[in-house]
């Protein structure tokens, strides 16, 4: 059962990976990847982000801009938790994969296709997918005690069917 372990542990670097994509541009909008104009950091700093956030949503009207920058946050910071932990993955999933989506699609509308493919918001949104469909698997087999579904689990029933 080889197959069963690769597909265990591909399973389990694309959760993190999604994770770690959704909390590193958090913590790059409150500074923690250094100030704006520092090498690693994109915004750097809360205004800075809410300024893209602007030319991201240009369709939106100016006073929602802060709203949406908030609201964007908190669920990049809710998504990224649970798909690290793994709690509530199905649902947690489809959240980033509607997130992503909705990024992708705001950033096609204000800039052009080439912005969400250079950063791969497209590919993002079909890896939470793809993730939440097979933790939708998993719920159909059984739960885990905690609620939450195994995604070391699922790619083992997966890989022996």
């Amino acid at each position: 059962m080889r197959s069963s372990r690769v597909v265990t542990f591909a399973l389990w670097v694309g959760r993190i990976a999604l994770a770690a994509t959704l909390l590193s541009a958090v913590a790059d909008r409150f500074g923690l990847w250094g100030p704006y104009g520092s090498p690693r950091a994109s915004w750097g700093d809360w205004a800075h982000f809410v300024a893209y956030c602007g030319v991201v949503n240009s369709f939106a009207p100016k006073a929602v801009i802060p709203a949406l920058a908030w609201i964007a946050t908190v669920l990049e910071t809710v998504f990224g938790v649970g798909l690290l932990i793994g709690y509530k993955l199905e649902y947690v999933a489809y959240g980033s994969a509607v997130l992503f989506a909705l990024f992708a699609l705001a950033m096609t509308w204000s800039g052009g296709i080439k912005d969400p493919l250079n950063y791969s918001v497209f590919a993002d949104a079909g890896g939470a997918l793809l993730l939440g469909a097979l933790a939708s698997v998993t719920k159909s087999e059984g739960r885990s005690e905690r609620g939450s579904y195994s995604v070391a689990d699922a790619g083992a029933r997966w890989a022996e069917d």
